[in-house]
């Protein structure tokens, strides 16, 4: 008679390094939200190795839970923006509306130098999920009676130094120090009548998994609060 062993356990480190794994194929568009939503419960609620397995097997990370790539953490993020820079030809090159908009969004490759110009229309160029031909970038927004806004992340290294008349360039949010591997932006160019906005703020991705952390130490804490009343 064969003594079948019992499955490997899974720990709480495996399962968030899963989390991590996942957090990170939706930014890059491997997996959709609703898929993403779906693999996410069902690692937080994997209690074996076997169960972990097939959330991450088609992932380009090493597909066993014995074998994860380390999750990032908040000083190791130079190796995502590696992944991120030197990837392919620009997808698009510049950006113009007249009476109307352009958008540049998700995960389309930025080239060295971007043009974008707007007569009384607007634009949207959102570097957050984007890929870079190299770590040196220029964007040149030129604006007449309209507006431009860059999205950019809080760590992104970012230089401001447009010129407006009756218009301007301005910068919004909280910057963070700059991460390690950043690609360097320009964004520069010449406002009339209008303005070019660069807001830095964090990605989709990044705020779920803030509120993922917080709910996941709201649940500890309340867990320990129960065991000490027990």
């Amino acid at each position: 008679m064969t003594n079948e062993l019992p499955e490997m356990r899974a720990s709480d480190s495996e399962r968030e390094r899963v989390a991590e794994l996942l957090r990170e194929a939706v930014a890059e568009g491997r997996i959709d939200m609703e898929e993403f939503d779906t693999r996410l419960d069902a690692a937080y609620k994997a209690r074996t190795h076997g169960e972990l397995q097939p959330l991450v097997r088609d992932l380009p990370a090493p597909g066993s839970t014995t074998d994860l790539a380390p999750a990032a953490d908040s000083g190791a993020v130079g190796s995502r923006w590696a992944s991120r820079i030197g990837r392919g030809r620009a997808t698009s090159k510049g950006g113009f509306a007249f009476w109307g908009g352009f958008s540049r969004r998700g995960t389309w490759t930025v080239g060295p130098t971007f043009l974008a110009g707007t007569v009384q229309g607007g634009g949207d160029i959102d570097l957050r999920e984007a890929q870079f031909e190299q770590r040196d970038v220029v964007i040149r927004c030129f604006v007449l009676m309209g507006g431009i806004h860059v999205s950019v992340p809080p760590d992104m290294d970012v230089t401001v130094r447009g010129f407006g008349l009756m218009g301007g360039f301005g910068e919004d949010g909280e910057a963070t120090d700059v991460s390690p591997g950043s690609p360097r932006v320009i964004i520069t160019g010449f406002a009339l009548m209008g303005g070019v906005g660069v807001e830095r703020k964090m990605r989709s991705a990044e705020k779920r998994r803030l509120r993922e952390e917080r709910k996941k130490a709201e649940l500890e804490k309340k867990d320990r609060l129960r065991k000490e009343l027990d």
